[in-house]
């Protein structure tokens, strides 16, 4: 049970990766943490890393809007209804050419990327209105702002993450309520090992090979410290990150030109 006065973050994709380096995080800073996935022995390894007394761990399938309403009302329930921090950071990062996906990969990405961010919003939000200086932190991705062949469908959703992150900033700000973005370059996560391609190569093999450097997940969970704390609205993750959002601004043009050559890749 949270004490009275002590901050709480709501995380889904808490059982690996991002999740839980940001569960971690902010639980050594005295927060209550919600751990939400739906993998459960991921979420027990993360629950065992944060102390007993200041966390709460739930599945959650955040495709599933009744089940986002239960563990809401869980998490209300054990934090005297307090949500500082919703961290929208669930994802599947499935990719390949668009003409050689499947219908059901194609759903998957959609439906836990985009409409999982926006089943959280929206259950969220009531509490988020009680809540004083509330926040909510999206998940998006460099490949939100830089057009991405072969994951075409997770570029897709990260570019609409942005661009709800952006109108829900303004939109809720008659609540009090912030909204931010998460934008990491790659980042260690098992998104690169499911993220495959035409080659047949995963993703981490593809940028072992091309030498392409890969963060590990406490550099972004800090960054999501400060998106959950800054005056800005994205947040980027990594040296390249910076890098490819400059010149996605000022040359886009040349950006477009690299992805095309990227195809022989």
């Amino acid at each position: 049970m949270a004490r009275e006065t002590q901050k709480s973050i709501f995380v889904t994709g808490a059982a690996s990766g991002i999740g839980r380096a940001t569960a971690q995080l902010f639980a050594e800073k005295g927060w209550f943490v919600g751990l939400f996935d739906i993998d459960a022995e991921g979420l027990e390894e993360t629950a065992a890393l944060l102390p007993e007394g200041q966390r709460i761990s739930m599945l959650l399938d955040v495709r599933d809007r009744a089940a986002w309403a239960r563990a809401i009302d869980a998490f209300s329930q054990v934090t005297g209804r307090r949500l500082d921090v919703l961290f929208n950071n669930a994802g599947v990062g499935l990719g390949g050419l668009l003409e050689d996906m499947r219908d059901e990969d194609i759903d998957l990405v959609l439906d836990v990327n985009l409409k999982g961010v926006i089943n959280g919003v929206r259950a969220a939000l009531p509490l988020l209105r009680e809540t004083p200086g509330a926040r909510i932190v999206n998940t998006a991705s460099v490949a939100g702002f830089v057009a991405t062949p072969k994951i075409s469908i997770y570029s897709a959703t990260k570019f609409a993450v942005c661009g709800l992150t952006e109108a829900l900033d303004a939109e809720f700000a008659t609540y009090g309520i912030r909204v931010t973005s998460l934008m990491p370059w790659f980042v260690d996560t098992p998104i690169l090992d499911n993220a495959g391609s035409d080659t047949g190569r995963t993703l981490r093999q593809a940028l072992a090979k091309s030498k392409m450097p890969v963060y590990p997940a406490h550099v972004a969970a800090q960054r999501a410290w400060d998106a959950a704390h800054g005056s800005d609205v994205h947040y980027l993750v990594g040296r390249e990150a910076k890098q490819a959002h400059l010149m996605a601004r000022l040359f886009p043009n040349m950006v477009r030109k690299r992805a095309r050559r990227g195809l022989g890749d």
